[in-house]
C-alpha cells in the first residue's frame, strides 16, 4: 500500500508506540487517585502537559488535553463563547473552517449567540480586511484556522489577532494541520486559544489539547468539572496523552529535515504532472499570489475531469490511499466549502482529490500516483470510460 492520506491520519513513530506500550503496561493507575500510582499518572500527565505546552511557546497552565482535534474545536469555541458578556455574544468563523469548527458554532445559536461566516479574499486568505466588515459592537470571538486542510494555505494569525486584540476582541484557531508541520508560538500567532492533535502529528487517535491563554475567562462546557482543571470531564487518558508528547516532541524535532523533503515531493509531483501532460492541477496554483504561504505536505488538486471520489477509487484499486478532502466529512459528495469560497466551478469542485506526504513518502511513490492518473486521463479520452 503507497498511503498519501497524511493529512487525514499518521501511523505512530516508534517514540509514541514505545510510550504507548510502557504506560499502558505500567502506568494504569487513575492520575485522581490519591495514592501513589495515581500520583506517578498524574506527574506523567503534568510532564507531557509541559512538553506540548513548551512546543507551542505557551505556559502548561493553559494547556487542556482533550479527546481529539474535532473535540478540542467544539470545546475551545463553546467554553470561550460561554464566558463572552452578554453584549458580546457575536461569533465570526471563516468559511475555510473544519466542520467541527462550524459545528460548534451552530450549537452556540440556539443559545441566543449570533454566528456570521468570513469569506476569504481572491487568494484564499482571510485577515483584517475580510473581518472588519462583519464586526459589530457585540463581537466577542473570531474563529480563523491557521492551515486549511484541503489546500494547505496559512493564514497570517500575527496580523488578524493584533487588529483583534485591538478592539477586544477573542482570536481561536485551529492549528490541528499545522501543528508539527511549521514552527510557531502562541504569542507569536496573536492567538487566545489553539486546537492541536495527536494523529496528525504522529501520535494516537483520540488525544489532543486546547490551548488557553491564562487569564482568558472560559466557562466549562460542563459545569462542575472536575478534571483538566475544569475543562474536560472524564479519566484522563495517561498512555495516549505521554505517548502524545513524545510524538510532539519527536516530529517537531523533524520538522525542518521534513519541509525540505515536503517541498522536494511538491515540485517534483507538479513537474510529474507537466510531464504526462495531466489536465490536474493544484488549487492553490490558480490562485492570485499562488503558494506564498501553504503547508508544503499538502496538495490539494482539480481538473482531471472525473469525480474526485472516482479517482480516489482507482487509485485506492492500485493500492494508493489518497483522499477527496477532510475525512470528517468523507462520504458526503458535495463541495467542499473550502473550495467554493475560493471561487472553483461547481465542476472543478467536484473533481477535486487531495494528496498529502508523510516521512515515508518517495518520489516512486509519486511517479506511481501519476502513472495511475495519467491512465485514468488516457482511458477517458479513447473514450473507453461509460
Amino acid at each position: 500500500m503507497i498511503y498519501l492520506d497524511y493529512a487525514a491520519s499518521s501511523p505512530l513513530c516508534e517514540e509514541a508506540l514505545q510510550t504507548l506500550m510502557t504506560m499502558s503496561r505500567d502506568v494504569y493507575a487513575n492520575a485522581s487517585s490519591l495514592h501513589d500510582g495515581g500520583g506517578r499518572a498524574a506527574h506523567i500527565v503534568e510532564r507531557s502537559r509541559e512538553f506540548v505546552a513548551g512546543l507551542i511557546g505557551g505556559h502548561p497552565d493553559g494547556l487542556f488535553f482533550t479527546g481529539g482535534g474535532t473535540e478540542s474545536n467544539i470545546l475551545a469555541i463553546q467554553s470561550l463563547a460561554g464566558a463572552l458578556p452578554p453584549g458580546r455574544r457575536h461569533i465570526l468563523i471563516s468559511a475555510l473552517e473544519h466542520h467541527s469548527v462550524k459545528l460548534a458554532a451552530a450549537g452556540l445559536v440556539p443559545l441566543g449567540y449570533e454566528v456570521e461566516v468570513i469569506a476569504p479574499d481572491a487568494s484564499g486568505r482571510i485577515g483584517p480586511g475580510q473581518i472588519e466588515p462583519l464586526l459589530r459592537p457585540g463581537t466577542g470571538l473570531v474563529s480563523v484556522q491557521h492551515a486549511n486542510s484541503e489546500t494547505g494555505l496559512v493564514q497570517d494569525l500575527p496580523a488578524i489577532g493584533a487588529f483583534l486584540h485591538e478592539r477586544g476582541i477573542l482570536l481561536h484557531s485551529d492549528a490541528v494541520q499545522s501543528f508539527g508541520k511549521i514552527g510557531f508560538s502562541v504569542r507569536e500567532l496573536e492567538v487566545d486559544a489553539l486546537s492541536v492533535s495527536a494523529h496528525k502529528v504522529q501520535g494516537p487517535k483520540g488525544v489532543g489539547a486546547v490551548y488557553i491563554r491564562p487569564g482568558v475567562p472560559f466557562a466549562p462546557l460542563y459545569p462542575g468539572t472536575l478534571h483538566e482543571s475544569g475543562f474536560r470531564p472524564g479519566t484522563v487518558n495517561v498512555p495516549g496523552i505521554a505517548a502524545f508528547a513524545a510524538a510532539a516532541v519527536y516530529t517537531c524535532g523533524q520538522r525542518e529535515e521534513r519541509t525540505q523533503q515536503y517541498r522536494r515531493l511538491r515540485q517534483h509531483l507538479k513537474q510529474q504532472f507537466q510531464a504526462c501532460g495531466l489536465s490536474a492541477y493544484l488549487v492553490v496554483d490558480r490562485l492570485p499570489g499562488g503558494e506564498v504561504n501553504v503547508l508544503p505536505h499538502i496538495a490539494g488538486c482539480a481538473g482531471l475531469g472525473y469525480e474526485g471520489q472516482y479517482v480516489m477509487l482507482e487509485c485506492n484499486r492500485k493500492g494508493i490511499c489518497i483522499s477527496t478532502g477532510s475525512a470528517c466529512s468523507s462520504g458526503h459528495h458535495t463541495v467542499p466549502d473550502t473550495l467554493v469560497s475560493l471561487g472553483l466551478s461547481e465542476g472543478e469542485g467536484h473533481s477535486f482529490f487531495r494528496i498529502s506526504f508523510g516521512p515515508d513518502t518517495t518520489t516512486q511513490h509519486l511517479d506511481l500516483l501519476v502513472q495511475t492518473l495519467h491512465e485514468l486521463e488516457q482511458t477517458k479520452k479513447e473514450g473507453s470510460f461509460l
